[in-house]
């Protein structure tokens, strides 16, 4: 087996590694120790000009004369190619992330079926005859964008770019990637994989560097022809108000405040997994994590005490270590979350996680915390906090409860736990989400379910069949042939 080679220091534009533009390099930091152990390149403007230049070189070559079956047969091999690495990318994301091993070999595995999804469904894509005057056929067609751009943040490096970047291939664009600074490293690795399956040079870019340097001249470039954005509101913002300029469509994928309604007859043992699990991954650093629980009266306290006791039981450590939460990503993410706890001093403490022994000293570690009884107004219950820290909310009736879950500016995923069939159906109508999940939480990943939000959490689908749509313009063709 080859050695996976990439260099962190260098933009991979054209299907050549080179130095940044003005050579200018970012540390690589550690977040289970907090310090440094590389450098990354800092890309400029200038690289994100050539890696344009080269993308748009590739839809008018190799990459754009390519079938729908042959660019199915590359995304398909790169899944196998990922599927040889799954260690040594598992490592690589570990370590730049500071998520367990085994989150971040999850996530080497949805990566690989990502690519095996949308390289199976490449050649299926297939436009409509319509009915319509006599003596003409009309039907339409799906067409790349052209050139796509995307902004991918640090939490899930490798399933964003699975689920952005393999659908936009598998139509046939030509892409620019701008990985986060804080985490890059398996991007990087992707493209060289990528190349290895046959992927012609040009057709996947990756240009490392700051967001307000190479990710702003991404969103604002005037050769970009659609761009997929995913992190927070006010970058999302910038994202869409810099890609009006040049009337560019973008999916946007932002942040979230998910909530976990659970009814006096819920399966509390199949449910306690999942009240927990969803909020503490990845240190709670996840966009769709559950930070919100909230619990009829009479099984509240009950809830609250089996979800503290699961809490007090959570061992935190570095990635290497394997336990249940590693560090945050960041020295600033860590003081933002420390700030929320202190902001929740007053509140009830339910339940909390402890450090393992001997936590590397400098490492950006908190201690996964549940608060109870927290009042639905609350800053902790309505302000994305992106750290592992839950708030349970109690209720009474079914109508308080939908109020309290879509009072917020978000929108994303909400879940509900109840053996009533009636009301299931009711609240996944009532609830304002994306995604509403049926006595279970996330779908196991679910590359095939699409993915998006409403409100604050953006808008457009991403994963699932549907997301090659939104990387792709209908065209009508009417012909008239008497």
């Amino acid at each position: 087996m080859r050695e996976l080679w990439y260099d962190a220091t260098q933009v991979h534009i054209g299907g050549e590694w080179r130095a940044p533009d003005g050579g200018g390099q970012l540390p690589l930091e550690n977040p289970s120790r907090g310090e440094q152990i590389g450098s990354i390149a800092r890309g400029t403007a200038a690289d994100i000009d050539a890696a344009v230049s080269a993308a748009r070189a590739a839809l008018e070559g190799d990459w754009g004369r390519m079938t729908a079956v042959e660019r199915g047969r590359i995304l398909t091999r790169i899944g196998q190619l990922v599927e040889t690495r799954i260690e040594e990318l598992t490592v690589i994301e570990a370590m730049d992330v500071g998520k367990p091993l085994t989150q971040a070999r999850n996530d080497v595995i949805a990566l690989a079926r990502y690519m095996e999804f949308y390289g199976g469904a490449a050649d299926k894509v297939m436009g409509d005859t319509i009915p319509y005057l006599d003596g003409y056929t009309v039907y339409t067609l799906r067409e790349p964008h052209g050139v796509t751009g995307h902004i991918v943040p640090w939490n899930y490096p490798m399933q964003i770019i699975g689920r952005s970047v393999g659908a936009a291939l598998a139509m046939g664009n030509a892409c620019v990637l701008k990985p986060a600074e804080e985490a890059c490293l398996t991007a990087l690795a992707f493209v060289a994989l990528a190349e290895e399956a046959g992927l012609p040079p040009g057709a996947l870019n990756v240009v490392p560097g700051l967001g307000e340097e190479a990710g702003a001249a991404l969103a604002a470039h005037p050769g970009i022809d659609h761009i997929s954005f995913t992190g927070s509101v006010g970058v999302g913002a910038l994202v869409q108000s810099a890609a009006a300029a040049n009337v560019v469509p973008v999916t946007l994928e932002l942040g979230g405040k998910s909530p976990q309604l659970v009814f006096d007859d819920a399966d509390l043992d199949a449910a306690l997994p999942f009240l927990v699990g969803a909020c503490i991954q990845n240190a709670g650093q996840t966009c769709s994590a559950s930070s919100r629980v909230l619990v009829q009266r009479g099984v509240y306290e009950e809830v609250v005490t089996r979800m503290g006791a699961a809490y007090d039981a959570l061992l935190v450590g570095p990635a290497r270590s394997d336990l249940n939460v590693g560090p945050l990503i960041s020295a600033r993410q860590k003081e933002i979350v420390e700030g929320f706890l202190t902001r929740g001093a007053d509140l009830r403490i339910a339940g909390q996680g402890q450090f393992a022994e001997g936590l590397p000293e400098g490492g950006y570690y908190v201690r996964p915390t549940l608060f109870a009884d927290v009042p639905a107004d609350h800053v902790l219950a309505r302000d994305e906090i992106f750290g592992p820290v839950q708030v349970v909310i109690p209720f009474d009736t079914e109508d308080e409860a939908v109020a309290i879950a879509n009072g917020t500016d978000y929108g994303l995923v909400a879940s509900v736990w109840t053996g009533s069939g009636a009301r299931q159906m009711r609240l996944a109508k009532r609830l304002r989400a994306g995604q509403v999940f049926i006595n279970n939480y996330g779908a196991g990943g679910g590359v095939e379910l699409p993915f998006g939000g409403v409100g604050k959490s953006g808008h457009g689908r991403e994963k699932g069949f549907v997301a090659l749509y939104g990387f792709s313009q209908l065209k009508t063709v009417a012909a008239k042939h008497g």
